[in-house]
Order: structure tokens, then sequence, then C-alpha cells
């Protein structure tokens, strides 16, 4: 009887190592499946900020797209090893979701800073270009570089310390210590620079051209009233780059084999022309950031 016993606790121990099994199986396959040939693909999520059109968004019908998403599409393309899923969130929540692994790499038009390179993997090739410049009252149109801005002694919407405008303005500020921009520091990531600057709450903001020309010059942004109120004045170009977890180097270097091919076939030139209206390629010569 006991002999029977132990049988059964024996023919019990083996079901239960074997459903764990099945299960490590499946959890495996959620993130690496099979290509066909036998090579493994592994799948890695791409989280875009969904809120920043033309830059990264979700369409009309419920599909990722923007700069950003499109061009790490046309990656995803070349490196059969991998599959992208894309994850749209806010800017906050990529961050934070990259750093700590719940997302492997994440795109929002961001700048390179230090801070960044600390919490970051940052390949060799950047992703595309932004243009970033200064929000103003129509009065003040003339008003065309930080020079200018500073020099008049004029008030900036403020900009949080973690955004990397911020950091833009800081290094502005320590290379011309005698004409400092007036740089405050917000507690919100971002602030509604455009409405800020139209009712006089400060005397200009910086923003990035895409999001204005949607907000403002687009018919159907929120904005679109004060086309004639406020300008936009590009004070620099500035190359943008994907963030990827620490733990992603290897991913970042494959990443950086397939830009390198879309650019030499000048599809980022394309896309920048799709979305922004302008390729930003042709001032590349002219960019230092």
């Amino acid at each position: 009887m006991l002999k029977q016993k132990n049988k059964i606790f024996q023919f019990a121990a083996v079901g239960l190592a074997s459903i764990a099994l099945l299960a490590g199986c499946n959890a495996s396959e959620a993130s690496d499946k099979d290509s066909g040939n036998g090579d493994k693909v592994r799948t890695v999520k791409v989280a875009f900020d969904q809120a920043t059109k033309p830059i990264s968004y979700i369409d009309d019908n419920g599909n990722p797209t923007g700069y950003d998403v499109e061009v790490m599409k046309l990656v995803d393309e070349l490196l059969p090893e991998y599959e992208f899923e894309y994850v749209g969130t806010t800017s906050d929540d990529l961050l934070i979701g990259v750093e700590q692994g719940k997302y492997q790499v994440g795109v929002k038009n961001a700048f390179f800073t230090e801070e960044r390179k600390e919490k970051f993997v940052f390949p060799q090739e950047f992703i595309g270009l932004s243009s970033a410049g200064l929000v103003l009252r129509k009065e003040d149109e003339g008003v065309k570089t930080l020079t200018d801005f500073a020099t008049k002694g004029y008030s900036l919407a403020p900009i949080a310390a973690n955004n990397a405008q911020y950091t833009i303005i800081d290094e502005y500020n320590t290379a011309n210590p005698d004409n400092k921009v007036k740089l405050e520091a917000g507690d919100a990531f971002t602030v509604d620079v455009v409405q800020w600057v139209n009712e006089g709450r400060v005397d200009g903001g910086v923003m990035i051209e895409g999001p204005f020309k949607q907000q403002v010059l687009a018919e159907d942004g929120p904005y679109y009233n004060l086309k004639d109120a406020v300008v936009y004045n590009e004070f620099a170009v500035i190359k943008t780059w994907p963030l990827f977890n620490k733990k992603e180097q290897k991913f970042a270097d494959a990443y950086d084999k397939a830009i390198t091919q879309i650019k030499e076939q000048k599809k980022t030139n394309d896309i920048s022309t799709e979305f922004y209206g302008r390729d930003l390629f042709e001032v590349l010569e002219n960019v230092n950031r």
C-alpha cells in the first residue's frame, strides 16, 4: 500500500513538473517566436509618446504613426530577428518605463543630455532632427535668437528640469553668462506655451516646430484662431535619439546598422518632409547638437 502511495505521489510530482515546464515554454514564446526557418524572433516593446503629433501619435484609425514611429517601422523591417510591438504612452511613463525595462526602447523626439546618458543607452546613430524655436507674440517677431530674447530681458515659460529643452537653454546661459535667458524650472514636464504667450503670462516659450504647426497653423488645430497673433522663430535644429534600456546594447547596435542603411537611402529625408513639411536633413551640416 505504501509503495502504491509513493507511486501516486511520484506521478503527481511528474505531472506538476510537466505543467510547469509547459507554462515556462508558453511564457518564453510570448517574447521569442520561431521565424519559420529555425531562427528565434524576439518581440521588443517600442514605447512612443502618443500626444506629440506629428512626431509620434495615434492616427484616426487607431494606428501608431508619426516621424519617429515610421522610421522605427523601417528599422523593424531590416531586423528579422526582432518584432516591434508599439506601445503608446505618456512622455513621463516612457522615460520611467524604458529605464526600468518595461519597454526596451522609447521614441519621443528625445534630445541628448548627460543626465539621460546615465539612465539610457544612446546608439551611435540619431533617429531624426527637430526644429526648436521661440513662440512669441506677433509684435515680437523680430526676436530671432536666444541672444535677442535675453537682451530684451523677456520672461520665458517654465520648463521642467528633466525636459531636455531646459538643458538647451541652460547650455546657452552657461555659454553666455553676461546675457542669460531667465530660466525657470516648472513643475510640469511641459506647459501650454501658446496659451501662456497669448495671455501675456510670459513673453515667450520654447516649442518644437511640428507641434506648433499642428496646434496653430493647421485648420483643425486648437489654436488656429491665434495663427495671426503668435509666431514661431526657429533658433536651433537638434538631433533626436531613441532611448534604449541599459541592458539593450545589442539591440541598440542592431538599430545602428539598420538606421545607417535607411539614412543612406534617404528615406529619413522623405519621412521628414512627409510629417514636418520640410526636409530637416538639408541643414544637417549646420547642426551642432
